[in-house]
């Protein structure tokens, strides 16, 4: 069997990833599920041979060396993938990323209404977070078509590889990707800052000088998106503090509640009749509240702020959750386990996770979150 014909198989049964391995047949991923295809296992040579088919002649040098590589494949308008080729220690291996070719918008995403708000921003930090295959990627691609087809400016992504292919509307979008067209997310972010960009996307927030580039890019007065691979947004905060050298984490605390501007933590749920995944989302917005949480170092009050925080937009990954249970958008079951694997984790140091359904929001700090506007 040809690779074309598997990535087709794929394509056709809507499936989010094909796996190939040695000794084991492929297998699918079709709405969350794994589902092995009926036909024999593939050795190493018949993997080897299809990936070699798709890449090329440097790139098949590459992965020779390092033995792995990411690359994106097309095939005619509708079809691409994002590609990660390794070896295991059977034998070759890769997995092959459905890439939706037409770019979802925010309304067909369903995503939450201050997703809109923060398109409208002119500079900042917005982190979309979350595990791999939760979606974020989509997220950020719609969130960049908002822009597009709303405002006038320059748009431009540094990703590894280029997944959503963008065509400049109403802004002009320059895409560069990491080993074709730049050395490095950070190369390609400090040369960023000289090529008059309003948005900057970066794929993935990877190391302490990407990190620090993406924060002076934001604070120098330009929209920086990135990701990160954090469930919640106080682990998020955590993550990009615990990068820092001890002596630098005052300094960067500081720099952050400036620059962060959003934290939007999301994972994908199977829906309720079996024929899709929904979204739910964990939403931090930068208030002055949450600056000051940030500046003094009191992360594990984060959560209880994002409770207070409903009226501006802010969500906790739980009430999103226990919402879509209500909404029958998701089963019980799905739900159980959804909070079971960290959905109910408590990230306010202390405070008694609310039965779900429930929202804690005193009347006096509620009101005092929705008057720190956004």
């Amino acid at each position: 069997m040809e690779i074309t014909d598997l990535l087709m198989a794929t394509h056709n049964n809507k499936a989010s990833d094909l796996h190939l391995s040695t000794n084991n047949p492929p297998v699918m991923r079709v709405h969350g599920d794994m589902l092995p295809l009926d036909m024999p296992p593939l050795d190493a040579a018949q993997i080897k041979q299809m990936i070699h088919s798709i890449m090329t002649e440097q790139q098949r040098s590459d992965y020779e060396r390092d033995l792995e590589l990411d690359f994106s494949i097309s095939f005619n308008d509708d079809m691409r993938f994002r590609v990660n080729a390794y070896n295991t220690i059977y034998g070759v291996a890769a997995v092959f990323r459905t890439i939706p070719t037409k770019i979802l918008s925010l309304d067909t995403l369903k995503a939450p209404e201050v997703l809109r708000r923060l398109c409208h921003l002119h500079k900042g930090l917005i982190l979309v977070t979350g595990p791999t295959g939760s979606g974020k990627s989509t997220t950020l691609a719609a969130m960049v078509d908002h822009i597009n087809q709303n405002f006038n400016k320059h748009i431009l992504t540094i990703e590894d590889p280029v997944e959503f292919v963008h065509k400049s509307r109403r802004s002009l979008i320059n895409q560069r990707e990491v080993g074709a067209s730049t050395r490095s997310f950070a190369k390609a972010l400090k040369s960023s800052l000289r090529e008059d960009p309003d948005v900057i996307l970066v794929g993935e927030l990877r190391d302490l000088e990407t990190i620090q580039l993406a924060m002076t890019a934001a604070e120098t007065g330009h929209l920086v998106l990135g990701t990160l691979h954090t469930s919640s947004a106080p682990k998020t905060i955590d993550r990009i503090i615990d990068v820092f050298p001890a002596d630098d984490k005052e300094m960067v605390r500081a720099m952050l509640s400036v620059s962060l501007e959003a934290v939007v933590a999301q994972t994908l749920l199977k829906s309720a009749d079996g024929k899709g995944r929904v979204a739910v989302h964990e939403i931090m917005l930068g208030t002055p509240a949450i600056r000051n949480l940030i500046r003094e170092a009191k992360i594990p009050q984060i959560n209880s702020m994002i409770q207070m925080g409903s009226k501006l937009g802010m969500i906790t990954m739980r009430e999103s959750i226990t919402r879509m249970h209500e909404a029958g958008m998701i089963s019980s079951e799905t739900m159980r386990e959804a909070l079971m694997s960290g959905g109910s984790e408590d990230e306010g140091g202390g405070t008694t996770p609310a039965a779900p359904g429930a929202t804690k929001r005193p009347a006096a700090a509620a009101n005092s979150a929705a008057n720190n506007s956004f």
